[in-house]
């Protein structure tokens, strides 16, 4: 599985005050905190004002210090065109992301042609939103699909994004992210690729239990059959566990029990048939909280006391 850097990030106060003032040593020290993913997410928002022409400055840091793919996250067509055209590898990038929206969609599938690189494609557009449905976000990905391959992307460098929401939100859209990804593998011939946002299905949950509850989603989707993830590059444990998954490798009973939940997800069972300890609190928390995920329990910020 790809793992892609999410901590450069706008949203946060000290990224942005970095990149404003263009505080190198600050940026080459995320990357370093990071240094076990795959790629590093540059989400620059609009990059306008101060921010302009930041891509290309950021990616020449990256490029300096680290081995690591880029993915370029702006809504800035001017800053990609600019990032691009100062990378040295451009078919090692993401381009993060296009909608169905046809002017969007037009724009970003033919530059992702041109520089051969891989393209995120949300299941959503204007109109429709975040669809509720695995169903809905299947149709999405269908007609975004024609438009690749008019364009004449490769399945390969297609990645789509079926939109995790946060479980404290809406419970029931865990499961159909994990269906989507599930519907996405097996519908394209040659087959795509699948992506989500992690974080995300943990956003209003108490900072306690965010790590947990991505890690355990991680697992399912990874179980799906995802092929990427924008993750919490910090997360040492989360980004640990996916490499024991890939490798087969399990290095204690917790390992296991993540192990065996994957299986429980890739082999169309069931959470009851998953042994664990009940007399490890860990293995108990974890159970738990699969069993939110799956809409078996109902989510509560104390969910893992009850």
């Amino acid at each position: 599985m790809l793992l892609i850097g999410e901590n450069i990030h706008i949203i946060s106060k000290s990224v942005r005050e970095a990149l404003v003032s263009r505080d190198r040593d600050f940026i080459v020290n995320l990357l370093k905190k990071q240094d076990t993913v795959d790629y590093i997410d540059l989400n620059i928002g609009p990059a306008k004002g101060e921010l302009e022409n930041i891509l290309p400055w950021l990616v020449e840091v990256v490029q300096s210090n680290s081995k690591q793919g880029l993915s370029f996250d702006t809504t800035n067509f001017n800053e990609l065109k600019a990032g691009f055209g100062v990378c040295r590898n451009v078919e090692n990038v993401f381009i993060n992301s296009t909608t169905r929206d046809d002017e969007k969609l037009e724009t970003l599938t033919e530059l992702a042609f041109q520089n051969n690189c891989k393209l995120i494609a949300l299941t959503m557009s204007k109109s429709t939103g975040i669809p509720k449905t695995a169903d809905e976000r299947m149709g999405l990905a269908f007609e975004m699909y024609e438009k690749f391959m008019e364009k004449e992307i490769l399945s390969e460098n297609v990645f789509f994004d079926p939109l995790v929401l946060p479980v404290s939100v809406d419970q029931g859209q865990a499961l159909e992210v994990l269906h989507t990804i599930q519907m996405i593998k097996e519908s394209f011939d040659p087959p795509v690729n699948t992506i989500i946002g992690l974080s995300n299905i943990s956003n209003g949950a108490s900072k306690e239990i965010r790590p947990l509850i991505n890690r355990v989603f991680a697992v399912m989707a990874f179980g799906a059959g995802l092929d990427a993830a924008i993750v919490d590059g910090c997360d040492k444990e989360l980004i640990r566990i996916i490499r024991m998954l890939e490798c087969g490798k399990p290095e204690s009973e917790k390992d296991k029990l993540y192990q065996n939940i994957a299986q429980m997800i890739g082999g169309f069972s069931e959470l009851d048939d998953v042994e664990y300890c009940k007399k490890d609190v860990e293995q108990v928390q974890i159970i738990k909280t699969a069993e939110v995920l799956l809409g078996k329990t109902v989510y509560s910020q104390s969910f893992t006391q009850i």
